[in-house]
């Protein structure tokens, strides 16, 4: 079975690209560094040629409902246009959970993509999970000085690795539409998180939560982003993985900065 991963490079891609292989099937990355550009849809054509699923984990980093809407919708116009004309009989696609009523920011361009893909013509499976463990380096990474204010936001957070085995499983398996959401297995704060994580790592930072305004900082401080009672829980809990080899990987820059928001 051949499958092609779009956004392979990234923090969650290079676990779905590790799980796939591992389990011997014939992996395509599709990235620039690849040849393939799926922005403007260059180098599509050649690297979906025989594959039977495509797996989106692609990202940008922005806090622009404009710029957010454009990036997921251009990628998932390209993948599914492209898809169908190859004969793709199966597009994975990677979302968040308990966005339904968060139309705002960057989940706006999450919500357009899921649009863009039940639209589409190739069969499909959207797969929601929470925010991943890395999502709280990610934050601290973008507040400098002594001082990290985080948004008040209770999430459930879920192992990147974990995610990645999953997403090849629904690849393997038949078109579901919407999957059960998977979230992680502990109700969590972000700055908790953000807390535990700086004691972990040796840094002094205080740690000040606030909430956001608007829409949007309705929406996440709400515990909608912890998933609905319909939902599959993961095993690994953030302090597992703060303790774990995964974390030790991000500290030495092996994954990049995640960027999932």
């Amino acid at each position: 079975m051949r499958i092609a991963v779009a956004g392979g490079t990234g923090t969650v891609g290079r676990y779905v690209v590790a799980a796939a292989r591992a389990r011997d099937l014939d992996v395509t990355v599709l990235s620039r560094s690849t040849g393939v550009d799926i922005k403007t849809g260059v180098g599509l054509d050649r690297a979906l040629d025989g594959v039977r699923s495509v797996i989106d984990v692609t990202n940008v980093t922005t806090l622009s409902s404009r710029a957010s809407r454009d990036f997921f919708t251009t990628v998932t116009r390209h993948l599914l246009r492209v898809g169908a004309k190859a004969g793709v009989r199966h597009h994975v696609a990677l979302s968040i959970v308990g966005i339904d009523d968060i139309d705002a920011s960057y989940y706006a361009g999450k919500l357009a993509q899921e649009r863009a893909v039940i639209a589409g013509e190739v069969p499909y499976t959207i797969a929601r999970t929470a925010q991943f463990h890395e999502f709280v380096g990610q934050m601290l990474e973008r507040m400098r000085g002594p001082v990290a204010m985080l948004p008040e936001m209770p999430i459930r957070p879920v192992s990147a690795r974990e995610v990645g085995e999953h997403l090849v499983t629904l690849a393997q398996g038949r078109a579901q539409g919407r999957a059960t959401d998977l979230v992680g297995p502990v109700d969590e704060l972000l700055a908790d998180l953000a807390r535990r994580q700086l004691a972990h790592d040796g840094v002094r930072r205080r740690v000040l939560e606030v909430r956001l305004p608007g829409a949007y900082g309705r929406g996440i401080a709400s515990g909608a982003l912890r998933g609905g009672e319909a939902r599959d829980e993961s095993s690994v809990t953030f302090d597992e993985w703060l303790h774990g080899e995964d974390h030790f990987r991000q500290l030495s820059g092996g994954d990049g900065p995640p960027r999932r928001m």
